[in-house]
């Protein structure tokens, strides 16, 4: 009885033949060098800026604005989003604003941001921060819509402190959407800040990308692809594991 093989070894098996694909057609030469570099010169270049150090200081930046600016994006949409959907007035205030604001595309607010901020760390950590913010606020908005009406009603009956409250009640019932949205908000945070540092920054992922294509280097421009990528990959799985492990009580 042969075994299965690991699940994987099947998932590797695209990637491995997009590779093979992109250096046949590099080595045609059907297309300048200058415009489809081979992935063994795309390899060359990650393995050099990662030596010298360039990539670890611009990959560190990246990630400092975005875990600054998610953590604060995720606390102020967890607290919007609770108080819009326990508040029928907050909710009749804010609601039309806040879901006309949300279809606006993030980066649409990078020329005003960059107008008040700058370019400095204020600008990316912000840009992060609103993309974080929508997509947390109203997971946050559903879930606590979600819960029965009946525990909340209990919860007055018996005069629930506001702390029992959170952390008996809201909490419990919320983690599993509030969860599925930080994870969508962690991997849309990660696409806007690396679109908002090829547009306006000194450094970082999207930056070094953007110098690579200023000097010609197709090589850095793909490397940064590859790299940022990957980055979102891991952020997005990392996320999920969390995701998994916290919600496991639910089919316990």
């Amino acid at each position: 009885m042969t075994r299965p093989l690991p699940a994987f070894i099947p998932a590797l098996l695209p990637p491995v033949l997009l590779v093979a694909a992109w250096q046949a057609a590099s080595a045609t030469g059907l297309f300048p060098p200058q415009v489809l570099v081979p992935p063994s010169e795309v390899a060359s270049t990650l393995v050099a800026l990662t030596t010298n150090g360039e990539l670890t200081s611009h990959l560190a930046q990246s990630l400092f604005r975005l875990l600054s600016g998610f953590a604060i994006g995720g606390a102020a949409g967890l607290a919007f989003g609770t108080i819009l959907a326990l508040s029928k007035w907050a909710e009749a205030l804010f609601s039309p604003l806040f879901l006309a604001v949300r279809q606006v595309p993030v980066l649409a607010f990078v020329p005003v941001f960059v107008l008040l901020l700058g370019i400095e760390e204020g600008f990316k950590i912000t840009i992060v921060a609103v993309a974080t913010f929508f997509p947390v606020a109203l997971a946050t908005f559903d879930g606590v819509r979600g819960i029965p009406k009946g525990w909340l009603e209990v919860a007055r009956v018996y005069r629930t402190p506001p702390i029992a409250l959170v952390t008996h009640i809201l909490i419990p019932a919320t983690v599993p959407p509030v969860l599925t949205g930080l994870r969508i908000a962690l991997s849309r945070a990660w696409l806007v800040l690396v679109a908002a540092e090829l547009l306006a920054a000194d450094s970082g992922i999207g930056q070094m990308m953007e110098m690579g294509r200023q000097m010609f280097r197709i090589d850095v421009v793909l490397a940064g692809v590859i790299v940022s990528g990957l980055i979102g990959f891991a952020l997005d799985r990392g996320a999920k594991w969390i995701e998994r492990r916290a919600t496991r009580w639910r089919t316990a």
